[in-house]
C-alpha cells in the first residue's frame, strides 16, 4: 500500500510533534478512551487456532445453508459487508454453481418493507443466522432477529435452528449471551476492549467473511503488515497512517471540513460505507470533526462532479486506488464505430478507467479540491487487511490530534432515548410524558 499527499497542497512537517505525541498516546494507552484501543495490536496477536475455529463454524453454516443472514448494526455489520463486497462476484446473488452461501444482511434498518422481502425470501430456504450484538437488545438488530429465529424455527425446528446459529457478543453478560446459553448456540466474544467500528478483524467481521468463501488469514495477514508499518518506531515521513493523520488535520485547519473518500473500483462502495462510520463516529463531537462523505466514481461525477468541480471550497478528496484489477476486459472495434470508440479498440476497460481517474485528479486539483491518493496493488484480503487497519490506526492518531476522544460515541444515544420515550418501553414512563408535552400530544 503506498500514500501519496503531494497534491493535497499541505506541508505536514509542522504537525509532525503533534502527531508523533498522538501516536504516543495511542501506544501507550494514555489518552482518552484508553479501554477500547484491544485493535491496536490485534492483527499481530490473533493465533492460527482461533481462525481454525471461526473456520470451522464457517464451514457448518457453509454446508448446512443457502442463504446466511448477518444481523447486525453499525460496526456490527459494515466491516464485513465491506470486504465480502468488495471481493465478491458483482452479481453474485445470480450465480448458480455456488461454493458458498449468499450472505444476506439484517438488523441494520427498521424497514417493513426490507423485512418482509427478507422473510418472503428465506420462507422454503436453508438459511441461517450470524447474530451480531453486544448487549442483544439493540433495537435494529433485535427485531430483525426475533423475527427470522421465529421463522428459522418454524422450518427447522428448535434443534435444526440450534445448529444453523451462531452468535458473537459478550462474553458474560447481556440478553444475547443469556439466550445463547439457554438455546446452546454456537457462540463467539466481542472483545470488551474494542470497539465495533474497530472490530472487523474480531469474529464481527471474521465469520461472515469466512463464511462467504474468502481467506481470514490472508485478510489479518496483512493487517499484520500494516501493523509494523505504522509502529511509534518508523520514521514520521514512512508512517502511512501518521502521514494520513497529519495531512487531513492541516486540510481541516484550513478550512477543508468535508473529505469525500472516492474510488473507481465499484467493489468499494460498502468499504466507503465502513471508513464513513469509523470516522464519523470517531471525530464527530465537541463541535469537531471531518464531515466524512463518499462518492463511487466514474458513476457520481456524474451527480455530484459539478459540486465538487464548483461549489464550495470545503472539501478535500482521498482517493482509493486498486492498481491492477483481477479481471480482463478488453474493448473491441466495431466496423460502424457509430458510437465513436474505435480509438479505444485494443485497450482495457481498466486503461479508460484509470485515464477517467487521473483526468478527474486534474480537473478536481486545478478546481481547488486537494487530493491524497492511497493505492493498493491489487483488491484482495492481504491489501483490504492493510487498508482497513490503516484507517483504523489513523483515525485513533487523527482523533488525538483533533483533541477529541476517538473511541466513545455519545451522541449515538440521543436518538434512542426518544424512540424509547415515543415507544413507551418500560422504564421511559418519564420521558414518554415529557416528550408527548413538547409534540403537544
Amino acid at each position: 500500500m503506498k500514500i501519496d499527499i503531494s497534491k493535497a497542497s499541505v506541508d505536514i512537517k509542522p504537525l509532525q510533534a503533534e502527531v508523533a505525541a498522538a501516536q504516543e498516546k495511542l501506544d501507550k494507552g494514555t489518552g482518552e478512551g484508553n479501554d477500547f484501543i484491544g485493535w491496536l495490536h490485534l492483527p499481530s496477536e490473533i493465533t492460527e487456532s482461533f481462525l481454525n475455529e471461526i473456520e470451522e463454524s464457517a464451514k457448518v453454516l457453509r454446508d448446512n445453508c443457502e442463504i446466511v443472514v448477518v444481523a447486525g448494526i453499525g460496526g456490527s455489520y459494515l466491516g464485513a459487508r465491506a470486504v465480502i463486497e468488495a471481493l465478491s462476484n458483482s452479481f453474485d446473488y445470480l450465480q448458480t454453481n455456488r461454493k458458498a452461501p449468499v450472505v444476506l444482511f439484517a438488523g441494520q434498518n427498521l424497514g417493513e418493507d426490507y423485512l418482509a422481502d427478507l422473510i418472503a425470501t428465506l420462507k422454503g430456504k436453508k438459511f441461517g443466522i450470524i447474530n451480531i450484538s453486544k448487549s442483544g437488545t439493540t433495537t435494529e438488530t433485535a427485531v430483525s432477529f426475533r423475527l427470522l429465529k421465529a421463522l428459522l424455527e418454524k422450518q427447522e425446528g428448535k434443534e435444526g435452528a440450534r445448529k444453523r446459529i451462531v452468535a458473537v457478543t459478550d462474553k458474560a453478560k447481556g440478553a444475547l449471551r443469556t439466550l445463547s446459553t439457554q438455546e446452546g448456540y454456537k457462540t463467539f466474544v466481542i472483545p470488551d476492549n474494542v470497539g465495533g467500528r474497530f472490530s472487523v478483524l474480531t469474529p464481527v467481521g471474521l465469520l461472515p467473511i469466512a463464511v462467504a468463501g474468502f481467506d481470514i488469514k490472508k485478510l489479518v495477514a496483512g493487517a499484520v503488515e500494516m501493523e509494523k508499518a505504522t509502529a511509534s518506531s518508523v520514521p514520521f515521513e514512512q508512517n502511512p497512517s501518521a502521514v494520513y493523520a497529519a495531512a487531513r488535520n492541516v486540510l481541516y485547519r484550513n478550512g477543508k471540513s468535508t473529505e469525500i473518500l472516492i474510488n473507481f473500483c465499484p467493489k468499494l462502495h460498502y468499504f466507503t460505507e465502513w471508513w464513513k462510520q469509523l470516522y464519523g463516529e470517531s471525530e464527530g463531537k465537541d463541535g469537531k470533526g471531518i464531515f466524512p462523505a463518499g462518492c463511487d466514481f466514474t458513476t457520481d461525477l456524474h451527480s455530484m462532479g459539478q459540486w465538487i468541480q464548483e461549489g464550495q471550497r470545503i472539501i478535500f478528496e482521498t482517493g482509493v486506488t486498486v492498481a491492477e484489477p483481477n479481471e480482463k476486459v478488453v474493448i473491441e472495434s466495431d466496423d460502424d464505430n457509430l458510437d465513436g470508440l474505435n480509438y479505444l479498440a485494443g485497450k482495457r476497460v481498466d486503461q479508460v478507467n484509470k485515464m477517467a481517474e487521473l483526468g478527474t485528479l486534474l480537473a478536481h486539483t486545478d478546481g481547488g479540491v486537494p487530493n491524497i491518493k492511497v493505492e493498493i496493488p491489487k483488491l484482495d484480503e492481504f491489501n483490504l487487511g492493510q487498508l482497513i487497519y490503516f484507517f483504523e490506526k489513523a483515525c485513533g492518531i487523527s482523533g488525538y490530534v483533533l483533541g477529541v476522544n476517538p473511541f466513545n460515541q455519545p451522541g449515538v444515544e440521543a436518538y434512542k432515548k426518544n424512540m424509547f420515550a415515543l415507544l413507551e418501553k418500560p422504564g421511559y414512563e418519564e420521558a414518554t410524558k415529557a416528550i408527548k408535552a413538547r409534540l403537544g400530544k
